[in-house]
């Protein structure tokens, strides 16, 4: 079966439609990121945080862009998804922006602010146990019951093209606002799971800066991106392990595939205890409370993953920052 590959026009578009109803997350200059990298005084750092989106991640402009696609398809139907809980936020938020119901399967031990979020936007939740997953497939059990038993639409999290034009709807406000302050990029740095938030901010960062390095991070123990990117082919890992549950799938998508490959020329593997420290180095610097997923990018870079080289700014992404205080306070002590 043939898949549409997600290109620059269709990040465009995406942007159109995704500015209604949602404004840019911001882009903040990290002056305290530079001093730590010994950037020199022509070299900037900036951090695109998600974390003020109205569902606390970058999730929502991809279920917006997929929502608003698929209305005449979805009708009077439900729309059914499996996430580790921020695109289950996004969804929600999606559903009640258009008005359709959403169903949500996640992991029982999902973070309860992430619960909270897509509940709170209206969608239906059911639980699986992802420890046995890799076992079992009851994630996508569930998922495929309920599109069959209730007629309803699947969205993927990630392995999408509209998913993924939504997504990269953040990396063209990256090159906008760096355009207007006249700055280039050298190298930027992103979050790497399924492959929707790095595919699309992928096609805008390389169609405004080409000469920008593009570079993933993943979890050490979940490092399926890697292993492709070195063996030239998906691999998929039967059972991810980390801290940063975000960043669990078992492969890149079959739609992010093309992108990844064409597009970005490194990825980097980063140990929960360091993505850890980017958790504390974050919150001390900049008062930002962040999930792991979030971190992993502030720690390839703290750690020495990621040099800084070029001439050009360093831009990364700090995708989410959905994770319960409890759980904030142990990663941070535990450093």
């Amino acid at each position: 079966m043939s898949i549409r590959i997600a290109c620059i026009d269709d990040v465009h578009r995406a942007g159109k439609l995704v500015h209604r109803y949602v404004s840019p997350a911001p882009l903040i200059r990290s002056y305290s990121l530079e001093k730590e990298l010994g950037l020199p005084a022509s070299r900037r750092a900036w951090i695109k945080d998600y974390g003020w989106t109205p569902v606390g991640s970058f999730k929502l402009l991809g279920a917006l862009n997929w929502m608003a696609n698929h209305l005449e398809e979805i009708g009077d139907r439900p729309v059914a998804a499996h996430s580790s809980g921020n695109f289950a936020s996004g969804l929600s938020f999606a559903g009640m922006t258009f008005n359709k119901r959403v169903v949500i399967v996640m992991p029982e031990s999902a973070a309860q602010v992430k619960f909270g979020l897509t509940r709170s936007f209206g969608a239906e939740v059911l639980t699986y146990d992802i420890a046995t997953d890799h076992k079992t497939g009851q994630r996508d059990r569930l998922t495929r019951e309920i599109a069959e038993q209730q007629g309803a639409i699947q969205a993927s999290p990630y392995d999408d093209a509209d998913v993924i034009a939504g997504n990269g709807v953040g990396g063209w406000e990256i090159v906008e606002e760096l355009r207007r302050e006249g700055r280039g990029v050298s190298q930027f740095v992103c979050q790497v799971s399924g492959g929707g938030l790095m595919a699309g901010h992928a096609l805008a960062i390389a169609d405004g800066f080409p000469q920008a390095k593009i570079i993933g991070v993943e979890p050490e123990e979940a490092g399926d991106f890697s292993q492709s990117l070195s063996s030239g082919k998906r691999v998929r890992i039967e059972q991810p392990n980390s801290i940063c549950d975000g960043l669990l799938s078992y492969d890149v998508g079959e739609h992010n595939w093309p992108i990844l490959r064409q597009l970005v020329s490194e990825a980097v593997l980063v140990p929960d205890p360091e993505t850890q420290q980017a958790m504390k180095w974050l919150y001390e610097k900049h008062g930002i409370r962040t999930e792991p997923s979030g971190a992993i990018t502030t720690a390839a870079l703290l750690s020495g993953h990621v040099q800084p080289d070029g001439d050009g700014d360093l831009v990364l992404i700090l995708s989410g920052r959905n994770i319960d205080e409890q759980r904030f306070r142990e990663h941070i002590a535990a450093v």
